[in-house]
């Protein structure tokens, strides 16, 4: 399966992906049995976290059903040292085109931080495969909703920052497809037991957004 089949699997299951800013190589494993275990199969490992690609590398390794890959990507050759840990998903907070083609290049999937519609249509042509919404915080559900408006039907929309389970339902009703989740779900030290309960929080108001 290609990293992008992947994604859209790992999408239909559980549109949610765990943003584990700050996590330690240590903690790595732990938390991403919290997080599989609770249905989640998106796992992302900011580049400004201690000692990342080792934390990558244990999560790639340890869950080969999950798609782990890299937050926080800002350049191309990160793509490729992401890659070479055994991740297959980048994700940025801005639009860099060459690290958008980079991504395509090594066959990895790619979702890049976008705030307007130029930028969206510019990550949609360079070969993204989803969009970031970045950061969400300000872009309400009526503006996601705008961006729906234009955007490809098929065009995956992310929101990401400040989501939480009780805005869940307005911006899926305004047409997002997921969403990333950071501080919310995970936040340094906090332990497996604390991320497992929190994750299976997020996945039940997912599923209520379903249902609404």
């Amino acid at each position: 399966m290609t990293a992008i089949e992947q994604l859209h699997a790992a999408l239909r299951a559980c549109p949610l992906v765990a943003i584990l800013r700050g996590i330690r190589a240590d903690e790595a494993r732990p938390v991403g049995e919290a997080l599989v275990r609770s249905g989640w199969q998106l796992i992302e490992v900011p580049l400004n976290s201690p000692d990342p690609l080792a934390s990558i590398a244990t999560l790639a390794q340890a869950f080969p059903q999950a798609l782990v890959g890299a937050g926080t990507v800002l350049q191309p050759q990160q793509v490729a040292q992401v890659h070479a840990a055994g991740g297959r998903l980048i994700v940025a907070p801005n639009f860099n085109p060459a690290v958008v083609r980079e991504a395509v290049r090594l066959g990895m999937a790619c979702l890049p931080g976008v705030f307007t519609a130029s930028e969206a249509f510019a990550a949609l042509e360079a070969g993204a495969c989803g969009l970031k919404l970045f950061p969400a915080e300000m872009i309400p559900p009526a503006g996601v909703k705008a961006l729906r408006a234009v955007l490809p039907p098929d065009a995956l929309v992310l929101p990401v920052g400040g989501i939480t389970p009780t805005n869940m339902r307005d911006y899926r009703a305004a047409g997002a497809n997921g969403f990333g989740i950071g501080s919310s779900l995970y936040q340094p030290g906090a332990s497996a037991t604390h991320v497992e309960q929190k994750a299976l929080e997020f996945r039940a108001a997912w599923a209520g957004t379903m249902r609404a």
